[in-house]
């Protein structure tokens, strides 16, 4: 990709205030040259300071004056996650020209949006005025920082979306009532043994992880330039808007950071539309040990004193865009703040087709350790893909482990699809609403039969089933929340006729044979554990059912009725014949009343009828599979 032509940029139509400086600004200068000289004068060995760059036509600029409080009339902007991820996306990145100097000049936010792209400063100064518009306590940080950040080098990062949540360690309650039983003697000498074992060991692993970080060569090499590159980021103090940590922004990414990040190596100064303060304290540890209090003034030289305690931010009311309400510069001095001309308003340079089609080049590709994202905007393609992760086995991104890709706007419903390439399953997950209620469905194939797991909304189906997995030869469907409590339903299918299948019958005429039903219960406290039963099965092809029951707390042996078909017997349809030869029970706590053949008759009936009922669900089943 070529290089943008900054010195082609059309600057005729900007306002009168870019291109000249009032009587306020000028003076605001001659203050700020002042400031500067009075530092260079106490800190000779400190670099120069980032104070009144030029701007995009060619005027020098008080810094505080390129930032420009703006609240866009979009929900996600009221917050700093959606102002952070817009920046980061709507603008291209460009490294500075000297990556040790800031830059010489430092364009307006309406020039950075205009052209979608600029360096680490025209990020932060975008960023910093999307933030005070909102209402945070947002500051411009001139600093440095390591290769990989000013770079926006993430090939040594995880992946966002594949970070694992932090496991939160579970605290057993300790229990004062505990048998503390004496500690077990043991030899010193043996302790002794043991500790000098241990530290030959150490040393041993200590020599060959050093030799491993000797011929290690994915390992980033030493950065001749460390401590010196100049970056610039977005500060954000606690206090306003309900942020109770003071944390860094990085621009380019969009990604918080805390301020004891080592990724950050030291400050130069910082400033806001108010107010531009100094830092005056020791960077040789980074950052981590940097005081934020802008009011301490052996921490932080100020260069309006007074305007630290009258500036006043946005309110926190997302109605008002601030971008327009502007200070009188006749008394802006008096007031301690820099003058603030007239500008274009930023909410006009981005309508709502630019907002939600944020990439400049149709979509951004970032490559982390051992992954790749690519992200779309909605409506970008024709199946609503907005984004997609892949991950790898090496560090050279040649073969490909698993694909999740996220989707929005669909019909279907569908939100994100997993590929795993190692085991060829495609599982895809849907959002509520679906006319199938579907949750998620893993599968390797869309043919019938070829091996589906299917997860469903249970509390918005009637049947109350979550999950149902099915092969060529079973179908086994899960429920949870069901009256007669039933929680498994397992279903073995035989071969299909050969003669059929040569016939060209459809496959729903030629449905598979159902060779067995079983049915699993859990335990109902209101019935006896005789007459609860746990297991049914139904034998279809043997013509067998059997049931068995739960056990009592103290039974090792659960009770049993078996019916089964008696020998030599011609069956016929709707009959339903009950002797002694076809029925085997056991019950022994069981009350005379399950013992009665005319008991056993009717329930024989039912099961018979439930039978039936149960064959067509499983076509059921198959035919919504």
């Amino acid at each position: 990709i070529s290089e943008f032509d900054w010195s082609s940029i059309d600057t005729s139509n900007l306002p009168s205030s870019y291109k000249t400086n009032s009587r306020q600004e000028k003076k605001l200068l001659q203050l700020a040259d002042h400031f500067l000289q009075q530092y260079s004068h106490l800190c000779p060995d400190r670099k120069p300071l980032f104070i009144h760059p030029l701007n995009e036509c060619g005027v020098q600029k008080f810094v505080s004056t390129t930032v420009r409080p703006t609240l866009l009339p979009y929900p996600d902007m009221y917050y700093w996650t959606g102002c952070a991820s817009f920046v980061s996306d709507y603008l291209i990145m460009e490294p500075l020209k000297c990556p040790i100097t800031p830059p010489s000049s430092l364009y307006s936010p309406t020039t950075i949006v205009k052209y979608q792209r600029g360096n680490c400063f025209d990020f932060s100064v975008l960023l910093c005025s999307l933030l005070v518009g909102a209402g945070y306590d947002a500051y411009c940080v001139h600093g440095y920082a390591t290769l990989e950040m000013c770079s926006l080098d993430q090939t040594q990062e995880v992946c966002p979306r594949l970070r694992k949540p932090p496991e939160v360690p579970v605290k057993e309650d300790p229990n004062k009532y505990k048998i503390k039983y004496p500690l077990e003697p043991k030899s010193q000498f043996e302790l002794q043994q043991k500790a000098k074992e241990e530290e030959e060991a150490k040393s041993t692993q200590e020599e060959e992880r050093e030799e491993e970080v000797v011929e290690e060569v994915e390992k980033p090499k030493r950065d001749s330039l460390h401590g010196l590159r100049v970056h610039a980021w977005v500060l954000v103090l606690s206090g306003k808007r309900k942020v109770t940590e003071t944390f860094f922004i990085n621009p380019f990414t969009g990604n918080s950071h805390s301020t004891k990040d080592e990724s950050f190596l030291g400050i130069e100064s910082i400033w806001n539309d108010k107010n531009y303060w100094v830092n005056m304290q020791d960077c040789r540890k980074g950052c981590k040990d940097l005081s934020f209090d802008l009011s301490d003034h052996f921490c932080w030289e100020i260069m309006f004193p007074e305007s630290n305690e009258d500036s006043q931010l946005p309110t926190e009311s997302p109605k008002t865009d601030t971008d327009d309400v502007v200070s009188d510069p006749s008394n802006a001095l008096e007031h301690g703040g820099p003058c603030v001309e007239p500008s274009i308003c930023l909410t006009s340079l981005l309508p709502t087709a630019e907002y939600e089609n944020p990439f400049p080049r149709g979509k951004k590709v970032i490559l982390y350790d051992k992954a790749k994202q690519e992200k779309w905007a909605a409506y970008a393609n024709p199946d609503g893909l907005v984004e997609r992760v892949t991950v790898y086995a090496d560090s050279d991104r040649t073969e490909e482990l698993e694909v999740k890709e996220w989707f929005e706007h669909r019909k279907d419903l569908l939100y994100m699809r997993e590929v795993d390439h190692q085991t060829q399953l495609i599982t895809d997950h849907f959002k509520p609403g679906h006319p199938l209620l579907l949750k998620a469905h893993t599968y390797t194939s869309l043919e019938p039969e070829t091996g589906h797991t299917v997860e469903f909304y249970h509390k918005a189906r009637v049947d109350g089933l979550w999950k149902r997995s099915e092969t060529a030869t079973e179908m086994t469907e899960y429920f949870e929340e069901r009256e007669d409590l039933l929680h498994k339903r397992d279903i073995e299918f035989g071969e299909r006729s050969q003669g059929m299948e040569m016939a060209g019958v459809t496959a729903e005429a030629n449905a598979r044979p159902i060779v067995q039903i079983k049915e699993y219960f859990l335990r109902n406290p209101k019935k006896p554990a005789d007459e609860d039963v746990e297991e049914r099965v139904f034998k279809v092809i043997d013509d067998v059912i059997q049931l068995t029951y739960h056990l009592e707390i103290y039974d090792i042996i659960p009770s049993k009725v078996v019916f089964a078909r008696v020998i030599g017997r011609e069956k016929r349809d709707g009959e339903v014949f009950l002797s002694r030869e076809n029925t085997v029970k056991y019950q022994p706590w069981s009350s005379e009343k399950h013992k009665n053949m005319r008991y056993l008759y009717n329930l024989l009936w039912e099961l018979r009828a439930e039978q039936k009922d149960l064959k067509q669900l499983v076509r059921d089943s198959e035919a919504e599979v």
